[in-house]
């Protein structure tokens, strides 16, 4: 088995494969009121792409109920897209296409492997290149999607997060909490996954945009949590002695903003025990494929393409 990598050493190699493979361009204004339907980061990946637009999110749980719901306005006409964003096109991607299309809904998908049994059923296939990545991590498989809507300089993002001057102590901290502005929002959900799949329980990794973070989030301040601001000034949240302040150059979006934050959450890991590559393996192996109703093993190293 290859070594599994941290989430900061996959950062810097999805990084430098898209400086030398760009992912293709992709212009959303073909959609109009389309569903975006996506698991897990997926979903997230969805809410990202469509920030300024008018869109109807779904995910695995309750796409069955909303297109139930909305059944009478594709019948007007007025809903005819389906786009379903899933890296791998298997899982609940493939009944999600099919149930879309189910709906007369012209059907989308967003993926890095266009042989999948999700690609077989979609009426177009979107194609992206990632690379070769530990179980879970999905950074490259979305990060390309992303960057083909933003045109992001990946090399300008590399340089930037590659420059970070840390606090001293960086790594003895046990909690770490990010703040970063209102339209990032998004990135919250995606950050609150890599902490689940990193560190579980063990190790709290919070995050929320500005405004959310006014609502209580910080009553207890804890001077062993790093409180992580991103463009702008925290002079309330977090112990006074345990504040970080991180300007990001104006011309990057979202994947600027999710390459520094899994950069920082895989240098929180580097930290850390290797909770993660204790239990990925096992993980892979027995109950989480199982949990699918699959007898064969996920890949730990998911392969590229």
């Amino acid at each position: 088995m290859e070594k599994i990598i941290t989430l900061d050493e996959n950062v810097l190699q999805a990084l430098d494969f898209f400086a030398k493979n760009p992912p293709p361009k992709l212009d959303l204004s073909q959609f109009s009121l389309p569903f975006v339907i996506g698991s897990g980061n997926a979903f997230n990946t969805g809410r990202i792409l469509f920030s300024d637009k008018a869109a109807i999110f779904a995910d695995e749980s309750n796409f069955k109920h909303l297109i139930e719901s909305y059944h009478p306005i594709i019948k007007k006409g007025l809903i005819k897209d389906a786009l379903v964003i899933s890296a791998s096109g298997e899982k609940d991607s493939v009944w999600e296409v099919e149930l879309a299309k189910k709906h007369g809904l012209k059907t989308t998908l967003m993926t890095c492997n266009a042989n999948s049994p999700a690609a077989q059923v979609a009426d177009k296939v979107l194609a992206y290149r990632k690379i070769a990545e530990p179980y879970t991590y999905n950074f490259s498989t979305y990060l390309g999607m992303i960057l083909s809507t933003t045109g992001e300089n990946v090399l300008e993002i590399k340089k930037f997060i590659t420059q970070l001057e840390f606090p001293n102590e960086f790594e003895s901290y046990e909690d770490y909490s990010f703040i970063f502005p209102d339209r990032f929002s998004a990135i919250r959900a995606m950050i609150d996954k890599k902490r689940s799949e990193l560190f579980g329980p063990l190790v709290s990794v919070r995050a929320y945009p500005q405004g959310h973070a006014r609502h209580a989030e910080f009553v207890i301040p804890r001077k062993e949590e790093l409180v992580i601001t991103i463009n702008g000034e925290n002079k309330y949240f977090g112990h006074p002695d345990s504040r970080w302040s991180i300007q990001m150059p104006e011309n990057l979006s979202f994947g600027a903003m999710m390459s520094l934050t899994y950069y920082i959450t895989g240098l929180i890991q580097k930290s850390k025990p290797p909770y993660f590559m204790e239990n990925i393996e096992n993980y892979c192996n027995d109950y989480g494929p199982r949990a699918y109703g699959k007898d064969t093993p996920f890949d730990v190293i998911v392969p590229g393409n």
